[in-house]
């Protein structure tokens, strides 16, 4: 049996970004794949409603959500002004829930062809009991996988 991957039909990548550095290397590296594809890129940001419920118990929440907010912005804008420099199409999409079901939903309703996305993030130590964000999109998501390193 040849299990062989046409890359030509990648034209739509999906990156997910916390702002961890994993998270960054694999923009990174999902820009450079756009780049040699000649793909575009939507890049993502999810404000986990797991993690805001946490902190929102010792502060407001309305100040918790919107620092969330505004990190978001500011790693979407990054990661999409990487992209430009590259010449690779890029927008980006804040989005609030779980991780990997906006990640999912989003590489569905948009058609994805690619997910690009680094092995852990800003999670720690919840990841060992929540699990990895990156091994339940590989679970669920329409399109294959990429995790970087």
């Amino acid at each position: 049996m040849s299990l062989t991957m046409d890359f030509s039909l990648t034209k739509k990548i999906l990156i997910p970004t916390d702002g961890s550095d994993y998270s960054m290397r694999a923009a990174e590296y999902g820009v450079s794949v756009a780049k040699l594809l000649g793909a575009e890129v939507t890049v993502v940001y999810v404000i986990d409603t797991v993690v805001l419920d946490q902190l929102t118990r010792v502060t407001e929440m309305e100040n918790v959500e919107r620092e969330m907010k505004s990190d978001g912005e500011r790693y979407l804008k990054y990661v999409v002004g990487l992209a430009q420099q590259e010449g690779v199409k890029a927008s980006s999409l804040l989005a609030k829930g779980r991780p990997y079901e906006q990640i999912v939903h989003l590489a569905k309703g948009l058609k994805m062809d690619l997910i690009v996305m680094g092995t852990y993030g800003r999670r720690g130590t919840e990841r060992i009991l929540i699990g990895s964000v990156a091994e339940r999109v590989i679970e669920y998501a329409p399109c294959p996988v990429l995790v970087v390193r």
